[in-house]
This record gives C-alpha cells, structure tokens and sequence, in this order.
C-alpha cells in the first residue's frame, strides 16, 4: 500500500513538470517532442535496470517499479529535457552546463533531502555515481535532437 504522502509526492513530480510544458510552445513541443519520448523510454529501461540492482530505495514497505521509479521517468524527465533542448539547443558548451548544474544539485542535494524525507535514498551507488548514471543521458539527449534536426532539413 502506498502511502499518501508518497501518492502526493508522485503525483507532483509528474504533475507540475508537465503543466510548465502548457508554457513551452506549441513549435518547440513538436520540435523536441521526440528527443524528449526517446530520453524517457531510455531512462524508463535504466530504471529497471537500477531497480534490479537496488541502486536505491524507497521507504515505502512494498518496492514497485510503477509506484516508485515510473513516476521519476514520466513525470519529469521528458518536460526538464524538453525545457533544456529549448534554452540551450544550438550550444553545445551551455547545454553541458546546465545538464551539470541540473544533474549535480539532483545528485548532492535533492536526494539527501528526499533521503530525509524518508522517500527515496541512494542504496549501492553513491552520489558520484549517480550524478554519472544521470548525467550521461545528456549527450545521448543531445545527439538524438542533433540527428532529428539533420534528417529533417
């Protein structure tokens, strides 16, 4: 059984993140919408793959991918990815440097806090590690826009 206070934690990160979307754009949604639906399928099989290894945990008694990692995949990581492609597409160097400042302050400060929050915590990995995990999908992000904006022309 989820706990409500974990059920209102999921349903904000999906919530908020994809009601800032409302704000994007209409060209900018259709522009980035597919490097956005590829990261998160991506990230929804390296959740597995984390789950499997117990690379974290969540203080609810019964561990569910659907309850505890899909909401960090849908919620969001396609909406953050799309509001980065959109302020720093173009810029290679301000890409990689916002994706480092997103990625570290996830990696050293939000997820002690959610660690005391009794949420979720960091299990067989440890901060490094996981700025590593989150980090390198960024190029991948990157890339796949690049390739998407050269078969387009």
């Amino acid at each position: 059984m989820i706990k409500r206070r974990h059920l209102v934690f999921n349903l904000s990160i999906i919530m908020i993140p994809w009601l800032s979307l409302l704000l994007i754009g209409k060209r900018d949604m259709k522009r980035f919408s597919l490097s956005g639906v590829f990261i998160v399928i991506f990230e929804i099989l390296n959740h597995l793959y984390g789950h499997k290894r117990k690379w974290w945990k969540f203080y609810d008694k019964r561990n569910s991918f659907i309850k505890d990692e899909l909401p960090w995949s849908i919620g969001p990581y396609l909406p953050i990815s799309m509001w980065l492609l959109k302020i720093s597409y173009g810029n290679l160097k301000k890409f990689v440097v916002l994706n480092v400042i997103f990625d570290a302050l996830f990696a050293f400060v939000f997820i002690d806090i959610f660690k005391k929050l009794k949420l979720v915590g960091l299990n067989n990995i440890n901060n490094f590690q996981f700025f590593i995990y989150l980090h390198y999908k960024a190029y991948l992000l990157y890339g796949v826009q690049y390739l998407y904006e050269k078969f387009k022309r």
